[in-house]
């Protein structure tokens, strides 16, 4: 597996495109505490890993996990609103993902207020 493409966005948050099953172990050995998935499963098509998955893996490298999936287009005052909670609730660092990273950021740039 090659090291993911993580972007700091502050101390505590990452975002990274797509991770894998195998990317739950290498996020805790990095230090991260948890993850967020913010990519709806199948999205990418039947190859694309499923929450399920991810998730079963980041308990057993000892992360929390979880899944809130929003489309890429639009995220609703619901979904920011999700996110923000998380962010407070988490154990931190906290490493958020979807396809390409963008979605994930534009979520935290939403619920903190940040440009």
């Amino acid at each position: 597996m090659t090291d993911p493409v993580v972007q700091q966005l502050s101390a505590d948050v990452c975002v990274a495109p797509q991770l894998e099953p195998a990317a739950m172990a290498w996020a805790a050995q990095q230090g991260f505490r948890s993850v967020i998935n913010n990519r709806p499963d199948f999205e990418g098509g039947p190859d694309q890993p499923t929450s399920a998955a991810v998730e079963a893996a980041a308990r057993a490298a000892g992360l929390q996990y979880v899944h809130l999936p929003v489309a890429p287009a639009v995220q609703t005052p619901e979904q920011i609103a999700a996110f923000a909670a998380l962010l407070a609730s988490l154990p931190k660092p906290i490493l958020a993902f979807c396809r390409t990273g963008t979605r994930s950021g534009k979520l935290y740039r939403a619920a903190t207020g940040t440009a």
